[in-house]
């Protein structure tokens, strides 16, 4: 593994695993995963305003680490500045969704075919516990902890394709979409959403980059198709 790849790799392991975040981070980079996290699992919602003295009260942060925080997340796309110092969780448009569907279909596959050429028995059994702790979220109807176990899937197969690039492109994708996926599962339920999981898994299992890849894709489509058409509904009324 290269130092690039162990760096991307540690950044998603973080990403994925919120109680990694400790004291040995600076508190800037604390307060940006802890931010990242609040749009990742869809604690600020879309076209919610976001104020430097709000995030500070709500993390218990200082202004400094915040302002950097709010800086590097609207340089991601994650937030978006209107002018006059106001700062928003963007509102997702079927016309970006359009284009999110686009390049995570170009993406994530890929990343699968070269996770899964990677590989190990251990790493596919980590994949199968996250996976069981996302269908029991499903079956309980909670919201919050399939958001953060589906999460955690994707972000570690992003990890074992040992693919730097396109791991940070997709991992920012997630960034995009994720304040509107928390409205989209409070609207449908966590029974009606999509899981093509345990098809990948069985095609990683059997060393099918291809199988496991093709099930990715529609995971893929069949989630942001969800996002797409509440939004189109939400528009016509």
């Amino acid at each position: 593994m290269t130092q690039d790849t162990a760096n991307v790799a540690k950044l998603v392991s973080f990403a994925a695993y919120p109680e990694m975040i400790s004291a040995e981070l600076p508190a800037h980079e604390k307060v940006y995963r802890e931010m990242r996290d609040l749009l990742l699992f869809g604690e600020l919602a879309p076209g919610q305003a976001v104020t430097i003295q709000g995030i500070c009260d709500s993390l218990g942060a200082g202004m400094t680490p915040v302002r950097e925080a709010i800086r590097r997340l609207t340089a991601e796309g994650a937030l978006e500045f209107l002018g006059n110092r106001r700062v928003v969780v963007p509102v997702l448009t079927v016309s970006r969704v359009n284009e999110l569907i686009f390049a995570r279909q170009a993406i994530e596959p890929q990343l699968v075919v070269r996770a899964t050429e990677r590989a190990t028995d251990s790493t596919i059994e980590e994949l199968t516990r996250i996976d069981d702790a996302l269908d029991l979220a499903i079956a309980q109807g909670d919201v919050r902890t399939y958001l953060e176990q589906n999460y955690r899937f994707h972000a570690r197969l992003y990890s074992m394709a040992e693919a730097p690039i396109l791991s940070s492109l997709a991992d920012g994708l997630w960034l995009r979409f994720g304040p509107s996926l928390r409205v989209v599962c409070g609207r449908v339920g966590t029974q009606n959403l999509p899981d093509q999981h345990h098809e990948a898994l069985s095609a990683m299992r059997a060393g099918d980059a291809q199988g496991a890849a093709k099930a990715m894709r529609e995971d893929v489509i069949q989630g942001m198709e969800q996002v797409r058409r509440a939004l189109a509904e939400a528009t016509r009324d």
